[in-house]
C-alpha cells in the first residue's frame, strides 16, 4: 500500500498502548516501525527496562507481525559529567535498550545528541566532545550486540539544535560508524535550509524522520508547515540515499480521533514523493 522503504514510528500513536498502537500501524498498511522508547515523549518501552520487560515488549512487537526499523531511546543527557556510579547506570540503560534492539530485530539504535537544553554544561567545544564521544563508545558496544549507532541531529529542542553544532557534531563522528538521522521538522524549527544540511551531511544521514514544522514549532501534521519533503526527498534521492523513512507524527493539530486517517494520508503523499 505504502513505499516499502516507508516506516511509521510509534510515536505517531504514543496515547495508546503499545499493543493497541501496533495494530493501528498494521491496520493502515504500514509494514515496518519504529519503536519509540522516550521517557516523557512515548511510554511504550517502560524506562526501567529490565531483563522481564525486554521480553514482554518484543514479544508484542512480534506478534504484531510488523518489523522494526530502529528504536528510538535515551539514556540521558550525554553532554553531562558523569561520576563513576551514574556512568555505570548508564552503561546498564544503554545495554538494556541495545538487548531489545537486537531482540526486535531492529537495525538500530537511535540516541538523542545532548541534553533537551541549548546551553553548554562546560562549553560548545567540551559539549560537542563529550557527546561525540559517548555516543562513539555507544556505539562500539552496540557493534556487541550486532546491531548500528545512530543520533537524531540536528533536533531542535537538544544541544545540537541548529546545523552548525550539529555539522561540528557530524565531523567528529566521521568514520566511527555512528549514523546521523535526519528529522525534516527539526531542521525547519530551527531555521535551517533542507538544502543546506543535506548538503553539510551527504553521505551520512542512515534513517529520515518525517514530520511538518515552522519555525520554533516541530508538531505539524505534514502539509501543515514549510518543510519542503518534494525537494528534500529529491536531493536525497540524487544524494544517493538508499536508506528507509518513518513518519513521526508527534503531532499538535489533529485530534487523537483523525490521528490514523492523518497518518495515512501523510503515507500516501510521501510515498507519491519517493
Amino acid at each position: 500500500m505504502f513505499h516499502s522503504r516507508l516506516g511509521c514510528s510509534s510515536i505517531s500513536f504514543r496515547h495508546q498502548e503499545l499493543g493497541t498502537a501496533l495494530h493501528t500501524m498494521r491496520d493502515l498498511g504500514f509494514e515496518e516501525i519504529d519503536l519509540g522508547a522516550l521517557p516523557g515523549v512515548c511510554n511504550h518501552v517502560p524506562y526501567g527496562l529490565d531483563a522481564a520487560a525486554v521480553a514482554a515488549v518484543s514479544a508484542t512487537v512480534e506478534s504484531s507481525g510488523l518489523r522494526v526499523r530502529s528504536v528510538n531511546g535515551d539514556i540521558g543527557d550525554l553532554n553531562a559529567v558523569l561520576d563513576g556510579e551514574g556512568q555505570a547506570a548508564r552503561q546498564r540503560h544503554l545495554d538494556a535498550l541495545l538487548t531489545l534492539t537486537a531482540k526486535t530485530g531492529a537495525k538500530a539504535l537511535v540516541l538523542p545528541c545532548g541534553a533537551l537544553d541549548h546551553t553548554p554544561v562546560q562549553s560548545v567545544e567540551e559539549d560537542l566532545d563529550l557527546i561525540a564521544a559517548q555516543l562513539i563508545r555507544a556505539g562500539q558496544r552496540a557493534e556487541e550486540y550486532g546491531v548500528e549507532l545512530w543520533t537524531e541531529s540536528l533536533h531542535f529542542l537538544r544541544f545540537c539544535w541548529n546545523l552548525d553544532r550539529a555539522g561540528r557534531l557530524a565531523d567528529r563522528l566521521a568514520g566511527t560508524g555512528v549514523g546521523i538521522v535526519m528529522d525534516f521538522s527539526h531542521i525547519v524549527a530551527a531555521g535551517e535550509d533542507i538544502r543546506g544540511y543535506l548538503d553539510r551531511h551527504r553521505g551520512r544521514i542512515s534513517h529520515v524522520h518525517l514530520r511538518d514544522a515552522v519555525p520554533g514549532n516541530i508538531n505539524l501534521s505534514i502539509g501543515n508547515g514549510n518543510a519542503d519533503f518534494a525537494g528534500g526527498l529529491k536531493r536525497l534521492a540524487s544524494h544517493g540515499y538508499a536508506g528507509h523513512f518513518s513518519l513521526e507524527l508527534e503531532t499538535r493539530d489533529v485530534t487523537h480521533h483523525e490521528r490514523p486517517a492523518a497518518a495515512g494520508k501523510a503515507a500516501s503523499f510521501i510515498t507519491d514523493l519517493i
